[in-house]
C-alpha cells in the first residue's frame, strides 16, 4: 500500500528564471544587430488576481503543532542556530532567514561570465512556533503565533509522520492527518473571530447609520461568512470574482495563504521511501487542497546531510541511493509566493531580480532602476535555452532567435532580455 514516494506523490521541479542586462538609448543605433521584430500579437485578457500581497519581499511560515520538526527543518534549510530543544513553544519570537534559491541557470551565468559579484534570488523563510488546539482562542500562546503566520504570504504545513520515543508529541502519538486538520482549524477559527468582529463595526456602519459607500464590503463579508462560518471552508476555495479578490486582499486573512505541504519522516523511511503515512497524506491533500504540493523529507537525514564534506555528500548519496530534498522544497517555497526572477549579468555582477509572475518587461525594467520603467522603449529577448545551446548572444542573433518585443510584453521563464531605454534627464550609472 506504501510504495515509493516517487508513486505516490506527483513531484514539481523548475522555477522560472529570468536574465536582464541593460543597454542606453544612447547605445541604440550604434549596436548593428540583426534582430527580428516579433509579430504583434492579440492582447489576451488581464489575468484574474489572486489572493495575498504585491511585491517581492514576501514570506513563506514553517507552521505545525510542536515537536513535529519544525525548528530542526528551519536550521538545515538556512543553516541557522534557532532553537530545537525537545519541548513545545522553544522558539517563542519567529526566526527568518533567506535562503538562496538553487538555479542551474544562475550557475551558468555565473561560469560563463565569472563575474565579481553573485546575488542569487532569494526565499524569505520564517521559523513559527508550534500551534495547538485552541490556539485561535490563545491556547499555547496561539495569538501570538497566529499572528506571525497574518505577517507571512505562504505556508510550509510541516507534519510529522515519523515515530520517536525520545522526541514527544503533544497529542500523545504520530497522526499527520489529525494534526494537519487541527491546523487548518485554528486558522480558520482564527478568520472566523475576525470577521466577526469586523461584520459587527460595518453593521453599526451600514446598517444602522445607513453608509452606502461600505454597503459593498459589508455585503461581501457577509458572503464570506456565509462560506466560512457556516460552511467551514477556507477562503481561498470560494468562488469569488476580481473585485471580491482586491477586496478581500486587504484583510489578509489566514485561510487566503497558498500552502504546501512538508512530510517530515525518519530517516530510515526516506532512504527506502516508503511510510505508512504518506498515501493517507496524500489523499487528504488530494481532498482538502487540491494541486497543493507535497514533499517527504528527513530532518535526520538533512541535518547529518549538511554537516558533510562535499567528497562524504557525494558518497552517502550514491550508497543510500537518495538525495537532498532543500533545494525542492526551496524552490516550491518561491513558487507558492507567485514569484520568479531575471539575470543582471556581466563580468562585474550577476544579480537575479524578483518580480511577481504577469510583470511585464517595462515594470521587470523598473526593479533594477525606476527611470528604466519611466523611459522604457523596448525589449530585446532570447530565451536562456537558446542562449546556452548557441554559446553567446551574438550566435543567437545570427541564429535569429533574438526578437524585439514592446510594453506589452510579459517577461516569461528563461527569457534573457537587453532593455532599451530613454535616458531622458539622469544620468545612467555603470
Amino acid at each position: 500500500m506504501a510504495g515509493s514516494i516517487e508513486h505516490q506523490l506527483e513531484v514539481f521541479y523548475g522555477v522560472p528564471r529570468f536574465y536582464v542586462c541593460v543597454l542606453s538609448l544612447l547605445n541604440f543605433y550604434s549596436l548593428g544587430v540583426q534582430s527580428r521584430m516579433a509579430p504583434k500579437k492579440v492582447e489576451e485578457p488581464e489575468a484574474k488576481p489572486i489572493f495575498g500581497r504585491v511585491g517581492t519581499n514576501l514570506k513563506v511560515g514553517i507552521v505545525g503543532i510542536p515537536n513535529v520538526g519544525k525548528s530542526t527543518f528551519f536550521n538545515v534549510l538556512t543553516k541557522s542556530q534557532a532553537a530545537a530543544e525537545n519541548f513545545p513553544f522553544c522558539t517563542i519570537d519567529p526566526n527568518e532567514s533567506r535562503v538562496p534559491v538553487p538555479d542551474p541557470r544562475f550557475e551558468y551565468l555565473c561560469e560563463y561570465y565569472k563575474p565579481a559579484s553573485k546575488v542569487p534570488a532569494f526565499l524569505n523563510v520564517v521559523d513559527i512556533a508550534g500551534l495547538v488546539k485552541g490556539a485561535a482562542e490563545g491556547q499555547g500562546l496561539g495569538n501570538a503565533f497566529l499572528s506571525h503566520i497574518r505577517a507571512c504570504d505562504a505556508i510550509f504545513h510541516l507534519c510529522r509522520a515519523f515515530e520517536a520515543e525520545d522526541v514527544t508529541h503533544i497529542e500523545g502519538e504520530v497522526d499527520p492527518i489529525r494534526d494537519l486538520e487541527i491546523i487548518i482549524e485554528e486558522l480558520r477559527k482564527k478568520d472566523e473571530e475576525y470577521l466577526v468582529s469586523s461584520l459587527e463595526k460595518l453593521e453599526r456602519t451600514v446598517c444602522r447609520g445607513g453608509d452606502k459607500k461600505q454597503k459593498p464590503e459589508y455585503d461581501l463579508l457577509c458572503k464570506v461568512k456565509t462560506h466560512l462560518v457556516d460552511e467551514k471552508q477556507q477562503i481561498r476555495f470560494g468562488e469569488w470574482n476580481a473585485n471580491e479578490i482586491e477586496a478581500l486582499n486587504k484583510h489578509t486573512f489566514l485561510t487566503t495563504k497558498p500552502a504546501m505541504y512538508l512530510v517530515n519522516l525518519s530517516e530510515k523511511d526516506y532512504i527506502r521511501k516508503k511510510n505508512k503515512w504518506l498515501v493517507k497524506i496524500k489523499e487528504w491533500v488530494d481532498k482538502n487542497d487540491p494541486g497543493a504540493s507535497i514533499i517527504p523529507f528527513s530532518g535526520v537525514f538533512e541535518n547529518k546531510f549538511i554537516d558533510m564534506v562535499p567528497a562524504e555528500r557525494a558518497k552517502f548519496l550514491e550508497d543510500n541511493n537518495c538525495t537532498s530534498a532543500l533545494d525542492k522544497i526551496v524552490v516550491q517555497g518561491y513558487k507558492a509566493l507567485r514569484l520568479h526572477y531575471f539575470f543582471t549579468a556581466g563580468p562585474d555582477e550577476v544579480k537575479a531580480w524578483t518580480i511577481q509572475k504577469g510583470t511585464k518587461a517595462p515594470q521587470a525594467a523598473g526593479k533594477i532602476h525606476t527611470d528604466f520603467e519611466k523611459g522604457f522603449v523596448m525589449a530585446e529577448v532570447m530565451k536562456f535555452s537558446d542562449f546556452k545551446e548557441e554559446g553567446s548572444e551574438a550566435a543567437c542573433k545570427g541564429a535569429g532567435k533574438y526578437r524585439q518585443q514592446g510594453r506589452n510584453y510579459v517577461v516569461e521563464d528563461g527569457d534573457i532580455i537587453f532593455f532599451k531605454f530613454n535616458t531622458g534627464g539622469f544620468k545612467k550609472k555603470n
